[in-house]
């Protein structure tokens, strides 16, 4: 049986009271559709872009960015990897939107499976490994770590998802999610992808904290703004098997709730503030000019006056109301000027 060993210090208890409090605030709050689309896209490729540079993948923001909007038919290895990725949080999200997504050795083999599609071999690629691994650090290419033996991955796999779900009740998400995280990577069930893997399935355990804006949350974000502190937090060192060792998931959880925290204060300052006040209420006809702006990249006055009868002096304002709430900024100058959605 699983019983990870960790102490709730003050730090921790404190971060975890904040992250609560910022995810009641975000559920506060209410947004279009399409607001909600665009910022799930960005999360998505700020997700891919931040987990695949986690491991080693060169590519920009940027051009991760045109990737997953232009989804090329011939592509290298690392925008496989970008692609894969995309393809995998996708399909997590519409799980997770149906009630469909529950953490089991099956979900976690299959998101392996999506990770790595066309870049390990076929008897790899969603398996278990049955070879030994080490693992090495980054800068010296010393052997710092001997994960399990291949004859006890399944059933430490098998402990661990079963501490999850008998603990879900008992112990705050955010400590289960954080011993799920560091817990897999000592594992380490697969040849390659483990990294991956264990992030897109902990966003599932984050999903289950009730944060409705999870499709827009890229925790990944901040393990990639310092890399040789995430690997060194989240990694062990040593042999598995030696005598007397038990992993202290204590400095991991305070890390990776300060993550969180640092992740949810970025999306509250992207967000546009829209509640139910008549200041920041969104009425059905600036639903249309964001319609409309989603469907031709832009609109003028002039294509606002076909959508609905309402004075130009009126229409000026819906789109000043608009820019207001940062959800539209606004081009050129008198007749030439036309309207397009913020970038975030």
């Amino acid at each position: 049986m699983f019983r990870p060993k960790y102490t709730i210090t003050n730090k921790l208890l404190s971060q975890i009271k904040q992250v609560n409090s910022l995810v009641i605030r975000l559920n506060q709050q209410r947004f279009p559709s399409l607001v909600l689309g665009e910022f799930e896209k960005i999360a998505r490729a700020v997700s891919a872009f931040a987990s695949t540079s986690i491991e080693g993948n060169p590519l920009p923001l940027t051009e991760v960015k045109k990737i997953l909007k232009s989804k090329p038919e011939h592509i290298r290895e690392s925008e496989k990897e970008v692609l894969n990725y995309n393809n995998a949080l996708a399909d997590l999200n519409r799980k997770l939107k149906s009630s469909k997504a529950q953490l089991s050795t099956k979900l976690i083999l299959k998101i392996h499976k999506q990770v790595t599609q066309n870049l390990l071999p076929e008897y790899q690629s969603g398996q278990l490994r049955q070879q030994p691994v080490i693992i090495n650090d980054p800068k010296t290419k010393k052997v710092v770590f001997l994960p399990p033996d291949v004859k006890d991955v399944e059933k430490l796999v098998k402990e661990l998802i079963e501490f999850v779900k008998d603990n879900q009740s008992k112990i705050d998400p955010l400590i289960i999610a954080g011993v799920f995280h560091k817990q897999m990577v000592v594992i380490h069930p697969f040849m390659d992808g483990n990294g991956r893997t264990t992030r897109l399935a902990t966003k599932l355990l984050l999903a289950k904290l009730g944060l409705n804006t999870f499709n827009l949350f890229s925790f990944e974000n901040y393990y990639n703004q310092n890399i040789t502190r995430y690997f060194k937090t989240v990694g062990e060192r040593g042999d598995y098997y030696d005598p007397g060792k038990k992993t202290d998931f204590t400095i991991w959880l305070e890390y990776f709730t300060e993550g969180i925290i640092d992740e949810l204060l970025r999306i509250e300052k992207l967000l546009p503030r829209i509640g139910f006040s008549p200041d920041t209420q969104i009425k059905p006809f600036h639903q249309k000019i964001l319609e409309h702006i989603q469907k031709n990249n832009f609109i003028t006055d002039k294509d606002y006056a076909k959508l609905v009868k309402r004075a130009k002096a009126t229409r000026a304002l819906d789109f000043q109301k608009l820019i207001k709430l940062g959800l539209i900024s606004r081009r050129g100058k008198g007749k030439l000027t036309f309207y397009i959605l913020k970038e975030f």
